[in-house]
């Protein structure tokens, strides 16, 4: 069976108050395939709009009754007729009447007398351009509505991934830049240590042709003076010395996403707990330091001397992040709300971490302490409630306390509790087995 698509006829209105014109005109249409519909006024050609909707409407403007700017403004204000694309036919040579003319709606102007292929050129020219941008208007509504779909069912994924152990697999993918990293440090690390070499046989070499030559030249005197060889000799060994030390911070970087992001999806591996919270004390560095509108905080580590414990290091790891990025975000908090009511903070700002081992319950436990702003009663019940927040729109999703909650308990059979004083600071005590038996 074969199924023929019918295609649509299109439309040109024309309106003019000459019959010669109009005669010429559709003619011109005609030939071209396309049906010619004609008025000869603006009323008619109105009534007919709303009926018949032409693709096109080539428009006069001298014409009796309401003249051709009037019928464009109409056109323009119904609904109906507002993306309908209209061209002037206009006897007018002042270019203030065709300006006008495009101000009101028009796509374009034709100066009469007109010639034959002029009108036909710019017809088929703006029935493409109309045809293309209904095509274009109709692919971004489904595309839209393709949009808004996938962002109904990506909100359902995103839960679904929340529940099955999201932050393990986001670990897999920190882990992986992590060692990437390794690679290009490996490389300037290693001509590092030649570069310096070279640089010191260099320095040698001038020293000692400088002391040997018994008669100087003026040009070398002059570059000498020029480069201050003196200043650069000294300058260089610092320089090399300087980008030792950003090497061995890249490292230590490398080796703190790496150690967060540990992979543990399919079971539990012995772990020491203050690598876990070292790493992720050196992701957070960088918001730990002295900002524009807040001091430095400081980290106060009480570290005991703690046995390997069976977990999932990625997913403690995430809790560490969760709650220490919390505190960091109440700092802001905190300075924000005296810096609205103009009061000086004078306390120095401190998260103190303090770690101990229970022999008798074969558990340890884990304080982060903070001395910030306090939760009030009313949220210390909710804080570990899905979706539940106190942030502002777009800093929050309520999730991290949630999964901190779920990890802890479900994952590890073991326990964590808030303690916030209002104006004082907050606890969280972290209580997890050593063994998983």
């Amino acid at each position: 069976m074969i199924t023929e698509h019918l295609v649509q006829p299109t439309y040109v209105l024309l309106v003019d108050d000459n019959p010669n014109n109009l005669k010429v005109l559709s003619e011109a249409v005609q030939g071209c395939g396309w049906k010619a519909l004609m008025a000869t006024d603006g009323e008619s050609a109105l009534e007919q709009t709303e009926y018949a909707h032409p693709d096109l409407i080539l428009l006069d403007v001298m014409m009796p009754g309401i003249d051709g700017f009037e019928t464009c403004r109409r056109l323009k204000a119904n609904p109906i007729t507002q993306n309908t694309p209209v061209i002037f036919m206009t006897a007018l040579s002042d270019a203030t009447d065709k300006v006008k003319g495009l101000e009101i709606g028009a796509v374009d102007y034709i100066t009469k007398p007109f010639q034959h292929e002029e009108v036909i050129a710019r017809l088929k020219l703006h029935l493409k351009i109309s045809h293309l941008t209904r095509t274009l208007e109709q692919k971004v509504q489904e595309r839209t509505a393709e949009l808004t779909q996938s962002l109904q069912q990506l909100k359902q994924t995103q839960i679904q991934l929340i529940q099955s152990e999201k932050m393990s697999t986001l670990g897999q993918l920190v882990a992986g830049i992590g060692h990437e990293i390794n690679n290009p440090i490996g490389f300037i690390s290693g001509n590092c240590s030649h570069i310096e070499e070279y640089v010191k046989d260099i320095l040698r070499l001038v020293h000692l042709q400088q002391q040997k030559l018994s008669h100087s030249d003026p040009e070398i005197e002059e570059l000498v003076e020029e480069i201050d060889l003196e200043y650069l000799a000294a300058d260089l060994p610092k320089i090399l010395g300087s980008m030792h030390q950003g090497i061995d911070r890249l490292k230590d970087i490398s080796l703190s996403l790496r150690t967060f992001a540990r992979s543990d999806i399919s079971s539990k591996v012995e772990f020491q707990i203050h690598e876990g919270m070292n790493s992720t004390l050196m992701l957070l560095k960088h918001r730990l330091k002295d900002q524009t509108d807040r001091p430095k905080i400081e980290v106060i580590k009480e570290y005991g001397t703690l046995p390997p414990i069976t977990c999932y290091p990625g997913q403690l790891n995430q809790v560490f992040m969760n709650i220490i990025a919390n505190a960091i975000d109440a700092f802001d908090d905190l300075h924000q709300k005296c810096s609205d009511q103009k009061i000086k903070v004078s306390e120095p700002h401190t998260i103190t971490i303090n770690t101990s081992v229970d022999q008798e319950q074969a558990s340890v436990t884990i304080c982060i302490e903070d001395n910030a702003l306090g939760i009030p009663p009313e949220v210390q019940d909710r804080i570990f409630e899905p979706s539940f927040t106190t942030k502002a729109v777009g800093k929050g999703t309520g999730l991290g306390l949630a999964i901190t909650h779920q990890i802890i308990v479900d994952k590890h059979n073991g326990q964590i509790k808030c303690l916030s004083t209002l104006g004082k600071g907050t606890k969280f005590i972290i209580t997890l087995p050593i063994s998983s038996q």
